[in-house]
Parts: C-alpha cells; structure tokens; sequence
C-alpha cells in the first residue's frame, strides 16, 4: 500500500487559498491506493453508491446506483467488482453510456443510517454482462458530517419503467425538489487524476436557487483536502445528483461551477467559511428509481448550519 503524499495544482491552490495546506497534508495519510481491509465488508453490505462520470462531450455526471447488498466487492487489494448486469441496468442514467467513451469512475459507498462513507477513485479495468471491474488509484474514508440519517426499510427489484423527464431550465416541480433538499451528490473530474465523487448535505434550503439555470451552495468545513473544490478549480464541468427520497426519484444535473471567495454572508450560511460555489445548469434529467425503496428518515446531522429564511 501506497500514501498519496501530493495533490494536484487545484487543490493545492484551494487549500493555500483557505489557509489549511498543512491541514490538508496531515490529512493525506488516509489515502491509499489500495481498498483498507476493514472498508471491505463495509463494501460489500451496501446496497447504493454514488457514481461520477464523464460523458462523450466531457460533461460530468454524477448518478446513484441501488442493487441487492453483495453487488460491489473488492477484488483482492486494488479492484473493485460492480455486478450489475445488462437486464438491471437503467440506461436512462447517464452512467452507463459514459463509460462506453470515458474510464474514469467515481465512488462514493455511504450508509445514510449509520452516517459512513468510504470514497474510491478509479478506471474501469473490464466491462462485461454482468457488471464492471474498477482499478482504485485512490481510497480513503470520510467524515460523516452534514449526512442526515436514513434508514431503508424496503427495497424490491425491477420496478416498471417510468417516464423520464429532461430539460435544461428549472421547472416549478424541479425546483421545489431542489429547495427541499438536504442531500445531494457532487461529480469533478481532473484530467491526471481522475473522476470522483462525494456528498454535500445540510437543512433544507441550503442549496439556494438563483435563478432558473443557476444554483448556489455554501462550502462548510470539511477535511481541508478539498478534493471537490481543487477539481473545480481546474475544471469547471460538474455533475450533481439530488436524490428525492419520499418520491423515489433521482435528479441529475450537469453544467459548470464557479468558486466564490471570501462573500458576504450574514445570515452564516457557510458556517464562517465565507465560501460558496454557483452551479450553471446546462442539461437536467428527472428519473424514478428503477426500484421500490421505502426509507425513515431517522434525523438530521447535528453539524447543519441555519438556512436563510
């Protein structure tokens, strides 16, 4: 196993900008290249994971995997096997057209109950019916804060298709979707580096719409890695995926971010950071769930910061 000593110019110049590079170097010691023994059962009984990927044109997506607990499983020290096959995937998701034209991939494990996650970084190795194998470059855990917790209590396969929704605007049941969210997922990618994928969440309302393509969300404390913000810094394409839990549907959405430094922020939104960063909407897609999942929501984090009323 392998520590990852370094970090790209983007992220570099993220944490100097905030003052925490050697914060953000003390904390590198938990990355790997290699999947940590102990992440490996913690794998293997989940039964989502958080996607990115870059499609054809280089737009970045960001999507939301369900399966049966058992379909993702290391495959010895550096690889990752997803079985999924051919007649389960939904190919309404962006995801799986992506990687025809891009290897790059993303993955964020994270058990809403339980308020873990563990973060993998990777190129696919090997696509076939049944599923995909995924090369790890990067993998180390997170925090848990901001996640709210949320327990399944039901899960069926094969839902009947649904219709899928797309636009590039947003509508009115788009954007009540997005004000009353407390979870999102977020999709960066980094030429040299790769795709990656994390979580951002909060009250409801701490994604702030500006206007109908653009939307607005504050950076709170975290690692000091800024894994994220570095890529963004970088490269401003930019995936994110809303997941609504009680209508069991995904939102998807890709365009381009911007960093915002040092703003005005009266009302603590940022929980002192004084950053935030704008998501220019280019393309949206509103999916169902291709399955029945039924969730309590058990609570909020106790880290959220207060939304502007």
């Amino acid at each position: 196993m392998q520590t990852r000593f370094h970090f790209h110019a983007g992220e570099r110049a993220v944490q100097r900008h905030a003052g925490q590079a050697f914060i953000a170097d003390r904390n590198a010691a938990m990355i790997a290249d290699t999947i940590l023994g102990g992440a490996r059962p913690f794998i293997e009984k989940q039964f989502m994971v958080v996607l990115s990927s870059i499609a054809a044109d280089g737009a970045v997506w960001s999507s939301v995997l369900y399966a049966e607990p058992g379909f993702a499983r290391a495959e010895g020290d550096a690889a990752l096997a997803l079985h999924i096959p051919v007649d389960e995937r939904d190919m309404s998701d962006p995801f799986w057209t992506n990687i025809d034209y891009h290897p790059a991939v993303g993955l964020l494990f994270i058990e809403l109950g339980s308020r873990l996650r563990y973060r993998i970084n990777g190129m696919i190795q090997h696509m076939h019916d049944q599923g995909i194998v995924i090369g790890v470059n990067e993998a180390y855990p997170n925090c848990p804060k901001y996640i709210q917790r949320r327990h399944l209590q039901q899960f069926e396969k094969a839902a009947a298709p649904h219709e899928v929704l797309v636009g590039t605007q947003l509508q009115a049941n788009i954007a009540a979707l997005v004000r009353n969210a407390d979870t999102m997922f977020v999709a960066t990618h980094y030429a040299e580096t790769g795709a990656d994928a994390s979580h951002r969440g909060g009250n409801p309302g701490f994604v702030q719409i500006i206007n109908d393509s653009t939307l607005r969300i504050p950076d709170y404390h975290g690692n000091s890695m800024f894994n994220t913000l570095g890529n963004m810094e970088i490269d401003a394409r930019t995936g994110v995926c809303i997941p609504d839990f009680a209508g069991q549907q995904l939102l998807q959405l890709s365009g381009k971010s911007r960093l915002l430094w040092d703003q005005d922020d009266p009302h603590n939104l940022s929980g002192g950071t004084g950053r935030f960063w704008e998501f220019d909407i280019a393309q949206w897609i509103l999916r169902k769930v291709p399955q029945h999942l039924e969730w309590e929501y058990l609570d909020a984090s106790p880290f959220n910061l207060p939304v502007e009323a």
